[in-house]
């Protein structure tokens, strides 16, 4: 997928480029800068003496020597001062101007570490929500695969509010489908036929619109996944590259699902088209169906991006920072 939030440690990405959180100096330090340093090797600290140092928001680019990367982008991330500095401003820049140079140097992945989180005190949700507003703002004009390295849990961070809402969601979720199983156990009793004949009362005003609704459907049976991706895409006015880059799905794998009547993608795949294509919950049930998947109040997965629907929010790669938070799959795939 174009954008992925992994956990691993940034000097062993084989990448075209990493990014290192340095100081003002580029001369190394602790934490990710002083890693890399010395996973790359003293000729990194020779080169890094060349450059006369970097401001803070900017980036400077070196070889990556004894790593499994061709450069590394050091860029001075922000000391945080409570937010009344334009740390916001500076952070962003960083994540900008690694990116842009990245682009310079014709590299096609690059990873980032979470700058400015660590000795530098910039609050991890806050420094999180920078990070994915900036990748993401890239890879909508530009095609790149972008990595946002997170070394252990607690270096990882989602809103406390956000969270807390989710996790009760979850739960509710969670107690709602226990409870309806009990029910359908308890109310395996056929109706007297009073009750049936009632019902069958209730229910004539609606027959002709339903039997409408069923034609429809009976009409689209034959719809594969592809042919109702491209279909809901031209009805949302969306071009191609509209819909794959907000799906967080790979170019060359758009072009497979496109050329392939049949293809049948996975649901992380199915649910981030439905997420970029902005589905209610039932035309989403309607295109995981086409994939052969369904939704589950006993799967957190699910739960999530339930969850979202609901909220009204698409924004992939916000769903992408709750599900792992919650060690759940991402959203979007590559080929």
């Amino acid at each position: 997928m174009p954008f992925e939030i992994v956990r691993n440690d940034i000097t062993k990405m084989e990448v075209d480029a990493i990014v290192n959180a340095a100081n003002s100096s580029l001369l190394g330090g602790g934490g990710v800068d002083g890693c890399i340093h010395r996973a790359a090797g003293p000729e990194l600290l020779a080169e890094c003496r060349t450059l006369g140092g970097c401001k803070t928001g900017q980036a400077k680019i070196t070889g990556g020597y004894r790593l499994p990367c061709r450069y590394v982008i050091h860029t001075v991330g922000p000391v945080w001062k409570g937010g009344h500095f334009h740390e916001k401003d500076l952070l962003t820049s960083c994540y900008r101007e690694s990116l842009a140079l990245a682009g310079q140097y014709h590299c096609e992945s690059i990873a980032f570490p979470l700058i400015s989180s660590g000795v530098f005190g910039y609050p991890k949700d806050q420094a999180l929500k920078v990070a994915i507003d900036a990748i993401s703002e890239f890879l909508l004009k530009n095609n790149m695969t972008v990595y946002l390295v997170i070394f252990d849990k607690s270096a990882y961070q989602i809103g406390s509010k956000l969270f807390a809402e989710i996790a009760e969601y979850i739960d509710d979720c969670y107690a709602r489908e226990h409870s309806d199983r009990n029910r359908c156990r308890e109310s395996e009793v056929l109706p007297c036929m009073s009750e049936a004949a009632c019902a069958e009362s209730m229910l004539a005003p609606h027959m002709a619109s339903f039997s409408d609704d069923l034609d429809d459907r009976l009409n689209r049976i034959d719809e594969s996944f592809s042919q109702m991706l491209l279909r809901k895409i031209d009805e949302k006015g969306m071009t191609d590259a509209e819909c794959y880059k907000k799906a967080n799905i790979d170019r060359k794998l758009f072009s497979k699902i496109r050329s392939d009547i049949h293809y049948k993608p996975s649901k992380p795949t199915a649910l981030a088209f439905a997420i970029a294509l902005e589905l209610p919950i039932e035309e989403t049930k309607d295109m995981l169906m086409k994939a052969g998947f369904a939704l589950s109040h006993s799967n957190k997965f699910d739960i999530i991006i339930e969850y979202f629907i609901a909220k009204g929010n698409y924004n992939i790669y916000e769903i992408n920072e709750a599900l792992f938070a919650f060690d759940q799959s991402l959203l979007g795939a590559c080929v």
